[in-house]
């Protein structure tokens, strides 16, 4: 543990907030591996000022690879009682903003890297640090030109997010669309005669909340998710610019989580639902409209219960529980790529993750180094 904690704390001293650069971090991390004999790739974003990197050590075949993001969920407007990127002790917990989400496994990682150094693999162990996760997911997806070639087809990848070291396989998978209305300006003396852009916009939330009562009642169902269906949620809407003007345009921004079902059918429900609203406003105004863009979107992940990655986890973590988990991460991308692939780490997501006093305790650590310990041995017994 002694060289995790040192780690961590070096970790949580990076304020890799996903609207900061992360390079300190990563230049940190690369050179804690080159040192160690890891070749090392550095993959930085379009901008220069972030990157994400890949790192191997040992004989070339498969091999485990472990995945991780860099970047944190800001601490501004939070009720933090301590500095956010000093780790700090207070008896079986240590605070820091990432100390759950996932800096923590980032640590457990780079001391599993150091120890492997030393060890004689039989099987390449492998690494993958990301950024830009906590916006969507966007910084692997923009890696993954340069990444996919340098990966191969590793037996097994390990995502540690945080699930208290259950073996999580499955997630749903999510899309953010922006809808923009299109209506009138006019005055509002005789709003009546022109098409309101909120007033299409209002109609379009009504109906996406009555698309959400049909998928809670009559569409797919998985029980092993807290919400056990897809859902559609609108989370912001603008328009508008003086209260004496109809306004002739209005946003909306909304997501959709779903299940493997709704994969297919669902991006096409909520394009039908804007047409059915705005076509109604046409004998009015021909121009009336909702337009659909996609903003973002990640997949989702679906991992058979007596896969050979989940078997292989439950024994690398000693926890034979498996679960599925209600929020994203990266392991779909790797999933696309026919890597074998489930989600494990230490602490809690709901109980610790993207809060104020974030922390991890010592004994989520500890569970997280014995998985490390064990991967070490399968690395330097198994011949892949």
């Amino acid at each position: 543990m002694t060289e995790t904690l040192a780690l961590l704390d070096r970790l949580i001293a990076f304020p890799t907030v996903s609207a900061a650069s992360n390079l300190d971090l990563i230049t940190f991390v690369r050179a804690f591996l080159a040192e160690r004999g890891f070749a090392v790739t550095l993959i930085p974003d379009a901008t220069g000022l972030k990157a994400g990197l890949y790192a191997e050590l040992g004989p070339s075949g498969a091999g485990v690879l472990l995945s991780a993001h860099t970047d944190v969920v800001p601490v501004t407007g939070q009720d933090w009682t301590r500095d956010p990127f000093r780790l700090t002790r207070d008896g079986d917990r240590l605070y820091g903003r990432g100390t759950t989400d996932m800096k923590g496994f980032i640590a457990s990682v780079l001391a599993l890297a150091d120890r492997a150094a030393h060890a004689p693999l039989r099987a390449p162990f492998k690494i993958v640090l990301s950024y830009d996760e906590e916006i969507g997911c966007t910084g692997l997806r923009d890696m993954l030109g340069v990444l996919t070639p340098l990966i191969g087809q590793p037996r097994a990848c390990i995502v540690g997010e945080p699930t208290e070291m259950q073996v999580a396989i499955g997630h749903k998978g999510k899309a953010a669309l922006r809808a923009i209305c299109t209506g009138q300006s006019g005055h509002s003396a005789l709003a009546p005669q022109f098409v309101n852009a909120l007033h299409l916009a209002t109609d379009f939330v009504l109906a996406l909340r009555a698309l959400q009562d049909d998928l809670a009642w009559r569409g797919a169902q998985d029980a092993a998710y807290a919400v056990p269906y897809s859902t559609v949620h609108a989370g912001m809407m603008t328009g508008g610019t003086a209260l004496n003007i109809v306004p002739n345009a209005a946003t909306v921004d909304l997501e959709y989580r779903y299940l493997p079902a709704d994969a297919e059918t669902l991006a096409a429900r909520i394009a039908d639902a804007a047409q059915g609203v705005a076509a109604p406003y046409r004998a009015m105004f021909a121009g009336a409209q909702i337009a659909i863009t996609e903003v973002n979107h990640y997949p989702g992940l679906a991992v058979a219960e007596d896969a050979d990655v989940v078997t292989l986890l439950k024994r690398l973590s000693g926890n034979n529980g498996v679960a599925k988990v209600p929020f994203g991460t990266e392991a779909g991308y790797f999933a696309q790529l026919g890597i074998p692939t489930a989600v494990c780490g230490p602490g809690s997501m709901a109980g610790q993750g993207h809060q104020p006093d974030e922390y991890i305790t010592l004994e989520a650590l500890q569970e997280c180094d014995r998985m490390m310990d064990r991967l070490l041995e399968d690395l330097t017994a198994h011949q892949a």
